[in-house]
């Protein structure tokens, strides 16, 4: 399968991570498991495929336009077909800027955009079955999320701020305190709490536990270093507490995981 990156505009580039496309050259079938990464999707299948993903061990089809919300545990999907797919890779703090629904009741759910945002979303995706051009594509899911935008100045500020936030999170060791990083941002830790699981869908704590899983998910699978390293390195209080904590997000061991078996996680974990 051949995934490729698409860099955005210029005026969605604080808002979307990455377009993605994600093509087979030939029908496949695949079992995979998808982890735990931050990021809320969005796909649109325009291929002839079928995907499944897994709820309490039963797999049911996706939908043709499909909402990811944030993967706090690890998903089962399986496929069949030639797969075309396009995808909207947003900013782990940016996505409820283009959506109604609130981003915790979407967690662990792939769920029909079509359903939550209507006649809109329909056009959108028979329109992108009908462009063969991907830049033209492209164009068109632009078109459409700058007219879903329409931030507020208030709305706009705390977008930024907890992006901010997120990107300090991203660069500690999990060892400063969440009052103080309230604190430099001139609010209140409670407050600090309510705004992240606003925006991103789950509390500091557990985004810097997804955070920090997708750091050694990634040194797992260079398999260039022991796991006592990896989990020192990721600030993981001891090799146990790392693969305590590996195995709740993949499901797996890391001295069991191995990336050419989740093809689809590893690709779409490695940017």
């Amino acid at each position: 399968m051949k995934y490729t990156e698409i860099i955005p505009g210029e005026r969605l580039k604080p808002y979307i991570k990455c377009y993605y496309s994600f093509e087979s050259d030939a029908a496949v079938e695949m079992n995979d498991t998808v982890f735990p990464g931050g990021d809320l999707e969005i796909i649109f299948n325009l291929g002839e495929g079928i995907w499944k993903s897994a709820v309490d061990d039963v797999y049911y089809t996706t939908p043709q336009v499909e909402l990811w919300g944030k993967l706090t545990q690890p998903l089962a999907i399986k496929s069949t077909g030639k797969h075309k797919m396009l995808g909207i890779k947003f900013y782990a703090h940016s996505a409820t800027c283009f959506l109604n629904d609130p981003l915790p009741d979407l967690n662990n759910q792939v769920n029909d955009l079509k359903d939550l945002l209507g006649p809109e979303v329909r056009d959108l995706h028979g329109r992108l079955k009908e462009e063969q051009i991907q830049a033209r594509q492209v164009q068109l899911i632009e078109t459409f999320l700058l007219k879903k935008l329409g931030l507020t100045q208030k709305k706009a500020y705390q977008v930024a701020m907890i992006g901010r936030i997120v990107n300090e999170m991203k660069m500690s060791d999990g060892a400063e305190e969440l009052d103080r990083i309230a604190a430099r941002h001139h609010i209140s830790s409670r407050y600090l709490g309510k705004l992240f699981l606003q925006y991103t869908g789950v509390t500091p704590k557990l985004y810097y536990k997804i955070n920090r899983f997708h750091q050694s998910l990634q040194l797992v699978a260079e398999n260039q270093s022991s796991l006592t390293a990896i989990a020192y390195e990721c600030g993981y209080f001891d090799q146990s507490h790392f693969i305590r904590d590996f195995k709740y997000f993949a499901g797996v061991t890391p001295s069991a995981y191995l990336p050419e078996l989740y093809p689809v996680a590893q690709a779409l974990a490695s940017n």
